[in-house]
């Protein structure tokens, strides 16, 4: 399946709210009102999902993983990212 272009979110100092949904059936990401919503296989510990979360977004937004920086919600569903310059 091909990954989704969120490029047009992805400006430097931007803050991207996330809704993260671990050990779903695959790796998915889509967008609607309240922000993202990212599905992923990876389970919620030890900070595997979470890893998965920034692997995916950095694939979607077209910035490295370096650049993506989380913010708020380590270990919440609901999760925002900042995209370093």
């Amino acid at each position: 399946m091909k990954t989704p272009d969120f490029s047009d979110l992805a400006q430097p100092g931007a803050t991207i709210m996330v809704r993260v949904t671990p050990k779903a059936a695959r790796n998915r990401i889509e967008r609607d009102e309240a922000g993202l919503r990212v599905h992923v296989t990876a389970v919620p510990e030890g900070g595997k999902a979470n890893a998965a979360v920034v692997k995916l977004l950095s694939k979607a937004l077209g910035v490295p993983k370096s650049r993506l920086v989380l913010v708020r919600g380590e270990t919440a569903r609901d999760k925002v990212f900042r995209i370093e310059e």
